[in-house]
């Protein structure tokens, strides 16, 4: 284990030396935010409850949505491919580590950086302009925590599944662009899940990209309490578990075609 928070504490020390890219980043999902927050706000003027959220419960949905986005990895990552694209993946197989388990500890060491640096800004900019809402009690705080860190292992195996696509086709930029359009569009990250008609709502939320926005945000807003709390972890860690098994399983069959290639 401290092998793998070796490499996150790296990959935390290593992000931290872009600095104007951090600022940049900052400024884009503040900018980003107030269009949302403006659009959504238009929304709530002419229904003033829907699914349970109010404006204020919509808003402060929008700002802390974009300060989880590159946390959770909602834009994607082709590190491990390019690796795998220059043949360096062949020395990092035959390390004496887990080769999952790396690019694991990297995300989190990302994810730490990201909500950081980049989770808090946008939020208190927007919380000047307009009337967001904290948690009502201490523990939701931990509760966030504790749901945000499986949507950012959600996010890591996703990310980890598509990029292997690369011991099959040597540009996975389509299949990851693909992915993540989807993931997009069905985590939450654009609107409140709320805000789709009941039929697709309830499907949507069945999938995994549920796990990436919409579940944590709703934790921060106070809407799992209780049993319910305990459901929404469930759920995060169910489909995390289901996709880290499918990661290993297509990791194997790459690592078999690793060896048929270089014999």
């Amino acid at each position: 284990m401290r092998l793998y928070w070796e490499v996150a504490r790296t990959t935390v020390r290593r992000l931290t030396t872009y600095r104007g890219a951090t600022v940049a980043g900052i400024f884009t999902n503040t900018v980003f935010g107030f269009l949302i927050a403006y659009v959504i706000a238009a929304v709530f003027e002419a229904r003033p409850e829907i699914g349970g959220y109010d404006l204020t419960d919509a808003l402060t949905y929008t700002f802390v949505t974009q300060g989880m986005l590159m946390a959770v990895g909602m834009f994607g990552d082709m590190e491990m491919a390019e690796r795998v694209r220059t043949g360096d993946v062949t020395v990092d197989l035959f390390r004496p580590y887990d080769f999952q388990a790396w690019w694991a500890a990297t995300s989190y060491g990302r994810a730490a950086f990201y909500a950081a640096a980049r989770g808090v800004p946008p939020f208190l900019v927007g919380a000047l302009a307009f009337d967001l809402r904290l948690p009502d009690a201490a523990w939701v705080w931990p509760a966030y925590l504790g749901s945000l860190a499986l949507a950012v292992g959600v996010g890591f195996a996703w990310s980890f599944l598509l990029q292997l696509s690369v011991f099959w086709i040597l540009d996975v930029r389509g299949p990851v662009q693909v992915g993540w359009i989807t993931a997009n569009l069905l985590s939450g990250m654009l609107v409140p899940l709320v805000l789709l008609p009941d039929g697709l709502e309830r499907v949507v939320r069945a999938l995994p990209f549920a796990a990436l926005i919409q579940v944590p945000v709703d934790v921060f807003l106070g809407k799992h309490r209780g049993l319910d709390l305990l459901a929404a972890y469930g759920f995060q860690l169910a489909w995390l578990i289901v996709l880290v098994a499918a990661g290993r399983a297509v990791l194997a069959r790459a690592e078999r075609r690793v060896v048929v290639q270089g014999g």
